[in-house]
């Protein structure tokens, strides 16, 4: 039985894939590369001596989809596929419902047409908009800021009236925090197409001079130094996650967990390590705060810890070392 991997040439998603691979699962990909390069997939194939089978299928197209499950004999999907850009989703509202939600809902019938039942789904943080106390439960009220996180809590409500409706479906939401870093090998690692709008690879772009300078959008909240403060995690501990993920897929119904480190840190403190780790300066300007953010947004993953026997274990120098490691390598 195969394991399919939505978004899995992505940043996220190829962590995953070569976790999964090593640890013994058959893994096919399916991404529509909007926001990746299909050479990931040979990259995947150097790290674990196994080349998963891709397709460069787009989930809005159902007749595609149908063929990958078609031709394969898949048990569970790990659903990443999707469009994640805070900003960009408050000018492009429209563009991310459809794509967000109407690809989950392709990817949902296929499932449900080739009695595939198990999903493990990419949620994130952004589902408890801007929380009164941190750091954040699983139980705490959901709201958004921004049209992203709407999605993600879209399909959450989606997943879980699917599983109260059709008991043969187990789901599990994972809401994630703030990944960086990349794997050891420094062939994968965070490498969107165009400007990155998430804060890592921008900060490693600006460090080997490909961008000018680092944006911090504002610093007039109500944290220690005035920044954003995240709960950044390392992606190879994001990867772990989602395979420790598959136990709660034993049984029916909606699992939801947290997946961070529990500890804040502020933009400046990020761009502190960065420059310390790596010794290099990172020059950057404050601007104005960006539509969507919010003040502090961090986890308490202990319910991982104690359910599903998973806890971050990399830190954040660990994860600066190896962002600027993987950038470094990038020809």
């Amino acid at each position: 039985m195969s394991v399919l991997v939505t978004g899995g040439t992505g940043y996220i998603g190829s962590h995953t894939c070569v976790d999964f691979i090593e640890k013994g699962k058959e893994v096919i990909i399916l991404d529509n590369l909007s926001n990746s390069k299909e050479e990931v997939v040979g990259f995947i194939e150097q790290i674990t001596g196994i080349r998963p089978k891709f397709y460069n299928i787009d989930l809005l197209d159902r007749e595609g989809v149908k063929r990958v499950f078609d031709e394969n004999d898949i048990d569970t999907v790990i659903h990443f596929a999707g469009l994640k850009a805070v900003g960009e989703s408050v000018a492009k509202p429209i563009e991310y419902y459809h794509n967000n939600i109407t690809g989950t809902l392709n990817l949902i019938f296929e499932m449900r047409d080739h009695d595939c039942f198990k999903l493990v789904f990419s949620s994130s943080a952004t589902v408890y908009g801007k929380p009164e106390t941190v750091p954040i439960k699983e139980d705490f009220p959901l709201s958004t800021t921004n049209p992203y996180g709407t999605t993600k809590l879209y399909i959450e409500r989606i997943l879980t009236d699917l599983c109260v409706a059709d008991d043969r479906f187990s789901v599990v939401l994972l809401r994630y925090f703030n990944p960086i870093g990349a794997h050891d090998s420094a062939l994968i690692g965070d490498n969107p197409n165009g400007i990155p709008n998430n804060l890592m690879p921008y900060v490693t772009r600006v460090a080997k001079g490909t961008l000018p300078h680092l944006n911090v959008f504002g610093n007039d909240y109500d944290t220690c130094d005035g920044t954003g403060v995240r709960d950044f995690i390392h992606v190879l501990d994001l990867a772990a996650g989602h395979y420790a993920a598959l136990k709660a897929l034993e049984k029916s119904g909606v699992s939801i967990y947290n997946l961070g480190t529990g500890n804040g840190y502020s933009v400046l403190q990020l761009i502190d390590a960065f420059e310390r780790v790596n010794n290099i300066k990172i020059p950057y300007q404050i601007t104005d705060r960006r539509p969507g953010d919010i003040a502090e947004c961090y986890a308490d993953a202990s319910k991982a810890e104690r359910e599903l026997g998973w806890k971050a274990v990399h830190t954040l120098d660990e994860m600066c070392a190896s962002a600027w490691k993987f950038e470094s390598s990038i020809k």
